[in-house]
């Protein structure tokens, strides 16, 4: 492993914290967004607010005749591909604003790769096009709809696509200059912008998976073997949340290095937690 900045928080210890990360400065979370994007869809439902069989034109102006539903969406098998077409290489989502998701909307016949719900395809586009279908729905920003129906109900206040540059963390390169973040606050956000405190992160883990204090899991999750877990990396952040059906847990955040290692990182203290 590098020393890259690492957090740990788990079921078996006090917080850890090595190479100047902290478990309580802001940092991305990429992916795990997606969890707070699909509880919220399934608490909208439970409120029947949504139904998760909506087709997508219910909510939002697209092409028809695609089939794909909110469901499809959270799923991952709408069929959609995994990014949006057109992305730069710099600051890829920098240029994906809403006029360019309602464009990709005015074309979604031609840019699905497979019938909805034949496949699995794991999708960033799915996500931000969930997530603008739940804000047409609630008629609320993304961050309000996901603090009302989300982070309000469990209590959890540090999770904010914009957090204040000074409790910020990054990941630092040559000379220790620090790495600029990718622009996620856009079309994108609700597919993996947010920014969380990693104790605030794992509030999310404990609080939706462990205790189930929403209710039931969101499909959003994912499991192998025994775990269940998600994961998320940006350019330069990388997180991966995950429990045991004991109730054990672990949440990793490193800042920098590879995301491969920490997500091995999490099984392994998972795997260590479970043979105790």
């Amino acid at each position: 492993m590098s020393r890259a900045p690492t957090c740990v928080l788990s079921s078996d210890a006090p917080p850890h914290a090595i190479h100047g990360h902290s478990p309580d400065r802001y940092v991305e979370i990429g992916s795990l967004t997606k969890v707070l994007t699909g509880t919220a869809l399934m608490r909208m439902a439970e409120a029947g607010l949504v139904g998760t069989s909506d087709p997508l034109e219910r909510w939002l102006k697209t092409a028809p005749g695609t089939g794909v539903t909110l469901r499809h969406l959270v799923d991952h098998t709408s069929g959609l591909p995994r990014l949006p077409p057109g992305l730069s290489r710099r600051d890829p989502y920098r240029s994906f604003d809403d006029d360019t998701l309602r464009g990709l909307l005015d074309r979604l016949d031609q840019i699905v790769v497979a019938p909805a719900g034949e496949t699995q395809e794991y999708s960033n586009l799915g996500y931000a096009i969930l997530g603008a279908a739940l804000s047409a729905a609630a008629k609320l920003p993304f961050e309000a709809l996901i603090r009302e129906h989300v982070l309000a109900p469990l209590g959890i206040h540090e999770v904010t696509a914009h957090p204040p540059a000074e409790h910020q963390l990054h990941a630092t390169g040559f000379l220790g200059r620090r790495r600029a973040a990718w622009t996620m606050d856009g079309a994108i956000l609700p597919a993996g912008g947010m920014w969380a405190t990693p104790r605030a992160a794992a509030g999310l883990l404990t609080g939706l998976l462990v205790d189930r204090k929403l209710g039931a899991p969101a499909p959003t999750w994912q499991t192998t073997g025994e775990i269940a877990w998600h994961n998320g990396a940006t350019r330069s952040a990388s997180v991966f949340a995950g429990a045991l059906p004991g109730g054990r847990w672990v949440l990793v955040h490193r800042l920098g290095g590879s995301h491969g290692d920490t997500d091995r990182m999490g099984v392994q203290l998972l795997a260590r937690q479970g043979g105790n």
